[in-house]
């Protein structure tokens, strides 16, 4: 009988103020679907998806917080053993990026030393007439390790872009952390590769 593993779990949790579209992101990736209706979440919903990157099958736990201030103090819960944020700012509101650093700063203290971030500048299918920057957002993210990605919900643009990429580079990470003997051993990571 084979023993090998089936494969990787990741944990990956979404952070953001109300109604920048985290969990319409979530939806559209998931099962590729878009609502304009979309309803508030309450604390937290989990998704996953499966995928397969450079030949190791993964599935990806999504954890989509709510982002309204009254579920705040429930973030911890969620992240302090994720592998990897996902930050997302409505591209047309200004002040949900400033709190996306909030969100990094709690991060920082908060969740594992290493946790892969990614930031996801969303709604740019409103952002018709005028180009916008990002050119802020993306040093911002560049000085935190992170990478930006312009990103629509309605439009599906972006999406799979950011999802790869933020478990590719959990993936890397777990790669790297098995090269020293300490992590041989870590979870049967070593029979997936």
């Amino acid at each position: 009988m084979n023993s090998k593993p089936s494969g990787l779990s990741f944990k990956l949790v979404l952070l953001g103020d109300g109604r920048v579209g985290k969990t319409s992101l979530v939806l559209r990736y998931v099962t590729n679907s878009f609502s304009e209706k979309q309803e508030a979440t309450a604390q937290a919903s989990y998704l996953t998806k499966r995928l397969v990157i450079e030949g190791v099958p993964i599935t990806l736990a999504i954890w989509d917080t709510a982002g309204q201030e009254r579920f705040h103090a429930l973030g911890p819960i969620y992240y302090r053993d994720a592998d990897a944020a996902l930050l997302v700012y409505d591209i047309t509101d200004d002040d949900t990026f400033i709190r996306v650093k909030n969100w990094v700063k709690e991060l920082q203290q908060m969740a594992p030393k290493n946790i892969i971030m990614a930031i996801a500048a969303n709604k740019s299918d409103l952002v018709r007439s005028k180009k916008f920057d990002v050119q802020e957002a993306d040093s911002y993210a560049a000085s935190i390790g992170a990478k930006l990605f312009v990103t629509s919900a309605k439009l599906g643009s972006g999406i799979d872009e950011v999802f790869l990429d933020v478990a590719t580079r959990v993936l890397q990470k777990k790669r790297s952390l098995l090269s020293t003997d300490a992590y041989t051993d870590w979870k049967g990571l070593k029979g997936c590769f």
